[in-house]
């Protein structure tokens, strides 16, 4: 852990000493806020929860997080300053958790400035506390389970722009896996044992059982898998 902090300490507050950040964060609370108002029908839906808020964020975090999540090593690689990162006395695994960890707790604090949101439904009416919480916590695994995915993806190029589109990809066939829409299709000529395997290997289900506040120890072991093997991989990649 004392490798581990300098590089989550100069990762974390690098992100603030460029507007990037600043953009990100307006960004994401717009974008965010303004799909549950305006597309979610907030105050149309006439309920006290923030299900409006967490229904749009597989396909928010889709551009979001490889926006956030592209420059992550490929621009220590483009730089060259990742030679001089492993000349520090640290691990591969400690600069890679370092990284990652830093970059997580930006995306969650972005997550923690919709919390108003939460207020506002508090005063609105009388919600379930619990199934609020239960979509923050999901939300929170689930945009690591992305990060995860796009650092792996970033410390395989130099190019940031190939980082962030490949990281669309990749977690883009996540969604789709889990969609109900793309899972109905499949329905026509799948049997049913066969597309709910698929499902699973998903996003959304795993997301929507916090977002109701339920708490699977499949769910949480599901995401916790995909960030292991991302961040397994990513040190794999590294070192070789």
């Amino acid at each position: 852990m004392s490798q581990i902090t300098p590089v989550f300490k100069r990762e974390f507050l690098g992100y603030f000493r460029s507007p990037v950040a600043y953009v990100f964060l307006i960004v994401f609370l717009t974008a965010s806020v303004g799909m549950a108002f305006f597309v979610g029908g907030f105050f149309k839906a006439n309920q006290a929860s923030l299900q409006s808020l967490f229904v749009f964020q597989p396909w928010l975090y889709l551009f979001l997080i490889p926006a956030a999540g592209m420059r992550l090593w490929s621009e220590e690689r483009r730089g060259g300053t990742i030679e001089l990162l492993f000349t520090l006395p640290l691990t591969t695994l400690d600069a890679v958790l370092g990284k990652f960890l830093a970059a997580w707790a930006f995306l969650i604090l972005g997550l923690a400035l919709t919390f108003p949101l939460a207020i506002t439904v508090g005063w609105l009416g009388d919600p379930d506390w619990g199934v609020i919480a239960g979509g923050y916590l999901g939300s929170a695994l689930m945009a690591g389970a992305y990060l995860a995915l796009c650092a792996l993806l970033s410390s395989l190029t130099k190019n940031q722009v190939i980082a962030f589109v490949l990281g669309v990809v990749v977690n883009l066939v996540l969604v789709f896996l889990g969609w109900s829409v793309f899972n109905g299709v499949l329905t026509g000529f799948l049997p049913v044992n066969v597309v709910d395997f698929i499902a699973n290997l998903g996003f959304i289900p795993h997301f929507d059982a916090f977002a109701k506040g339920i708490l699977d120890p499949r769910d949480f072991a599901y995401f916790g898998s995909v960030i292991a093997l991302a961040l397994t991989l990513n040190v794999v990649a590294l070192e070789r």
